[in-house]
C-alpha cells in the first residue's frame, strides 16, 4: 500500500438540496481561510433515512481514505440528530446548520467536538459572498432559508429553523460577484422560496425580488427557480413567467401527493385541483413550459385508490422531471405515528410514479428532435436546454457557455445535439 498523502485542499461531500450545495461553497471558503487543507467536510441531508445512511457511509469511507484528515459532519442530519454522529469514532467535529456558516467554527485548534445550537433561535440569513461553485457550470443563489410550515412528514424545519429571507441588496451583490466570475445561469435556492420576503420590510414577494434582480443584474442570462408551492405563486411571478425570456420555462412543483386526503394528512397548503389549476395557468402563459415535481410514495394511510390518484395527476399534468421518494418515517414527526404502508408497497408505488415520469420525459424529448435549442454547457460534452432537458453534445464545447444547438435524436433519457450552424448537413 502506497504512502497516504494529506489533502492539499478541503474536500467537501454534499448531500441533499441545492441550498446545501451553496452552503458547501461557503464552508470551503471558511476552511481554506482557516488553513484547514487536510479536512473532509460532509454536508448531510435529513430528508430520508437513506440520506442519513449515505452520510454515515461517507464518514467511514473518508476515514479509510484519509486516516490523518480532520472529518467534520454538518448539515441537517447533524442538526437534527447529532448523537448518531457523536457515536462514530471517525468523526472529529459536528457542526449545526448555523455553526457551519460561521468562520470561527473552522480551524485546527477547535476543541469543542459538538457545536449544535437551537436552530429555532436563528433570526436572519447572513449574506455570504462566494466566488463560485467547484466543478459546476451554474450558480446557486440563496434567497431564503428555513420554513414556517409543519408538514406532518417533514423534519427539515427542525434542521433549518423558521423562514428568513436574504435582503435584496445581498442577493444582488452575490449575483454580481458570480457574473463577474463568468456564471450565466442562476438557480434561486431556499427551503420554501415562495415564502420569500414575508419577514422583510415592505414584505416583497418572490416575483418582485426576481424582477428587481433581473433588472439590477442584466448579465444573468438564465434564471431558474427551485421548488414552488403551487398555491403561493404571486402575481409578479406569474407576469414574469409570461413575459420574461430570461426566466426558464421549467417549473418544479412541491407536489408531495395527488390525493386530497393524503394532502390533508400531510398538512400541505394545496389540494389536487390546485395543482391542475397551476399547471393550466402556467401553460396558458408560457405554452412551452415543462414541469418537475417532488412526490412521496406510500405516505402513511395511503390506499391503492389514493396512490392511483397521485399517479393519474402525474400522467394528466404531464410531469416530466420526477423526484420520487418512498416515504421514510422521521422520528419526532406526526406522520411517523400514523399507520404505516408496508415497505415493499411503498417501493412498488415509487416505481410506478418514476415510470410515469420517465414516459412523460421521453415524449417531451421526442418533441425536441429536429428543433434548435440553446444549451448551458456543463462540461465538454454535456449540458441542459432551457427546459432542463439533458443533452449529450456530439462535439466539444466550453463549460459554462450558452450555445445554440440542433437536436438530432433522443434515447428517451437525453437528447443528442450538433452545433446549430450544422443544420442541413
Amino acid at each position: 500500500m502506497g504512502e497516504i498523502k494529506p489533502l492539499e485542499a478541503p474536500e467537501i461531500i454534499t448531500f441533499g438540496c441545492r441550498l446545501n450545495t451553496y452552503e458547501s461553497e461557503v464552508m470551503r471558503g471558511h476552511a481554506m481561510s482557516a488553513g484547514m487543507s487536510n479536512a473532509v467536510i460532509i454536508n448531510s441531508c435529513a430528508v430520508t433515512n437513506e440520506a442519513e445512511r449515505q452520510a454515515r457511509q461517507a464518514v467511514r469511507k473518508a476515514r479509510r481514505e484519509h486516516p490523518d484528515a480532520k472529518i467534520i459532519v454538518t448539515g441537517c442530519a447533524a442538526q437534527t440528530n447529532p448523537e448518531q454522529f457523536s457515536k462514530m469514532p471517525e468523526v472529529d467535529q459536528i457542526l449545526g446548520n448555523m455553526e457551519k456558516l460561521e468562520p470561527q467554527s473552522f480551524g485546527l485548534e477547535q476543541s469543542e467536538r459538538i457545536q449544535v445550537n437551537d436552530i429555532m433561535s436563528a433570526e436572519e440569513t447572513a449574506g455570504h459572498l462566494i466566488e463560485g461553485f467547484d466543478g459546476r457550470a451554474r450558480a446557486f443563489l440563496q434567497i431564503q432559508n428555513g420554513c414556517n410550515h409543519r408538514c406532518t412528514f417533514c423534519i427539515i424545519p427542525y434542521g433549518r429553523g423558521n423562514s428568513r429571507s436574504v435582503p435584496m441588496g445581498a442577493i444582488v451583490d452575490q449575483a454580481r460577484s458570480l457574473t463577474r466570475n463568468g456564471y450565466k445561469e442562476f438557480v434561486l435556492t431556499g427551503v420554501d422560496i415562495t415564502a420569500y420576503g414575508e419577514d422583510l420590510p415592505g414584505r416583497p414577494t418572490l416575483g418582485q425580488m426576481c424582477r428587481r434582480l433581473l433588472a439590477a443584474v442584466p448579465e444573468i442570462a438564465h434564471l431558474r427557480l427551485s421548488s414552488l408551492d403551487p398555491v403561493e405563486v404571486d402575481d409578479d411571478l406569474w407576469r414574469l413567467i409570461e413575459t420574461e425570456p430570461r426566466l426558464m420555462p421549467h417549473l418544479h412543483i412541491s407536489l408531495q401527493a395527488g390525493d386530497d386526503m393524503v394532502l390533508k394528512r400531510m398538512k400541505r397548503r394545496h389540494l389536487r385541483e390546485d395543482v391542475y389549476d397551476f399547471v393550466e395557468k402556467a401553460r396558458q402563459l408560457r405554452p412551452d413550459v415543462v414541469f418537475g415535481a417532488d412526490i412521496i410514495a406510500g405516505f402513511p394511510t395511503e390506499t391503492d385508490e389514493m396512490a392511483a390518484n397521485s399517479l393519474k395527476l402525474v400522467e394528466e399534468c404531464d410531469i416530466a422531471y420526477m423526484h420520487v421518494f418512498p416515504y421514510s418515517a422521521r422520528p419526532g414527526t406526526p406522520a411517523a405515528k400514523m399507520p404505516q404502508v408496508p415497505g415493499d408497497v411503498r417501493k412498488a408505488r415509487a416505481a410506478d410514479l418514476r415510470a410515469a415520469g420517465d414516459s412523460n420525459l421521453a415524449r417531451f424529448l421526442e418533441r425536441l428532435v429536429g428543433t434548435e435549442q440553446t444549451v448551458l454547457v456543463e462540461n465538454e460534452t454535456t449540458g441542459r436546454t432551457r427546459h432542463y432537458a439533458p443533452v449529450e453534445l456530439e462535439f466539444k464545447a466550453t463549460g459554462g457557455e450558452i450555445i445554440p444547438v440542433r437536436i438530432t435524436g433522443t434515447d428517451g433519457k437525453k437528447v443528442f445535439a450538433v452545433p446549430a450552424e450544422n443544420r442541413g448537413q
